[in-house]
């Protein structure tokens, strides 16, 4: 995974490796001395100039070709309008180890673009983001939103449809790690809310849960090595992923595997934001100016080209061959909202704790 490499000048260290004879000549010291200054001039050197046009994009897994394509229409759209070229830097990975990385501070993030709103309240309430975030963009920071569907092997030979279908004896099954990856978390939503929105109780909502667990083959940290695992390395029957990821995956694959739309399934709702704490005045106006783009009608095509429902209604509908319409679900049928989704369900001692562990034989 890309990551931005801190630079640091480092003289003390240098200094410290430099172990100096007990009697030594002045000369000597002076030159010593002047070899470590040369080195730290050096460095200097190749630290960005300060207002340097760079800002970093930390991005969940699967968004690679996306930012891609939306990065070479913004940067030259921007520089004819205001003179200024701006480099975006991209990162991506499991959603969860990416808001881990901005977290901690390995990752300067000037914006982010996570799995879910969950994950940017995260950085909110750690103070890295503003509190108001959500309403300094239009549609509350969600420029697109996706859904989980499965991806089955050529033909469907295991006949899976409906979510049930994925708890057969002889079905096994690829989603990413709900620790580490938004589209791991989501598959657990998905599969809560295919019972309890269609009648289940909780109760049985969790049994299946805890059966659909048990006949994970693999459950690698994002979703870009979970379709590896399936597309490449064949393991697996289904494989539970990103609406745009299936698409991606199976128009690579046309002669080994299919996409399935199941009855119903979660609204995904990824936001974006720009990360004030990390941001100078100069980088602010660019970090807005880029999350900004995200929502004009140029940029919502990219989106829906490359599998995003766009928000903006109208853009969606011109895409309805390859993005059908979809029974989902919100958050607010199995929750109160994301932050409580993720307490509920992925907190200590939450849902996915109780339903992971293993069973207590009788006595």
């Amino acid at each position: 995974m890309p990551r931005e490499d801190a630079r640091m000048v480092q003289v003390r260290p240098a200094l410290e490796r430099l172990r100096l004879p007990a009697r030594i000549g002045w000369l000597n010291v002076i030159g010593v001395v002047a070899i470590v200054l040369a080195t730290t001039a050096v460095v200097i050197k190749n630290l960005p100039a300060p207002g340097f046009n760079q800002i970093l994009n930390v991005s969940y897994d699967p968004t690679r070709e996306l930012y891609a394509a939306i990065d070479s229409e913004f940067v030259p759209q921007y520089r004819a309008r205001t003179g200024i070229t701006v480099e975006i830097k991209e990162s991506h990975g499991g959603s969860g180890r990416q808001l881990r990385s901005v977290l901690d501070g390995s990752q300067k993030a000037g914006v982010v673009s996570l799995a879910l709103i969950s994950d940017v309240q995260t950085l909110s309430k750690r103070g890295l983001i503003a509190a108001d975030w959500q309403r300094r963009l239009p549609n509350n920071s969600v420029p697109y939103t996706s859904t989980i569907v499965f991806v089955v092997r050529k033909g469907n030979p295991k006949n899976i449809h409906d979510w049930p279908d994925l708890i057969k004896p002889d079905v096994a099954v690829v989603t990413p790690n709900p620790r580490s990856s938004g589209n791991g978390q989501l598959s657990v939503l998905a599969a809560w809310g295919s019972v309890t929105t269609r009648g289940g109780s909780q109760a049985q909502a969790a049994n299946y849960l805890r059966a659909l667990l048990h006949h994970v083959a693999a459950s690698d940290a994002g979703a870009r090595s979970a379709a590896d695992s399936f597309a490449l390395a064949k393991i697996g029957d289904a494989q539970l992923t990103w609406e745009n990821e299936a698409l991606r995956e199976v128009a690579a694959n046309r002669d080994e595997l299919e996409l399935v739309y199941p009855p119903v399934s979660i609204l995904a709702e990824p936001a974006v934001a720009w990360v004030d704490a990390n941001l100078t005045d100069k980088t602010a106006a660019y970090a807005r100016a880029y999350l900004g783009y995200l929502f004009t009608d140029a940029a919502q095509e990219l989106a829906a080209q490359f599998g995003y429902r766009p928000f903006k209604p109208e853009i969606l509908a011109r895409h309805a061959d390859r993005l059908p319409p979809v029974a989902l679900f919100g958050i607010g049928a199995i929750a109160k909202d994301w932050n409580d989704a993720r307490e509920q369900f992925f907190g200590t001692n939450g849902i996915l704790d109780t339903v992971s562990a293993p069973v207590a034989s009788g006595t």
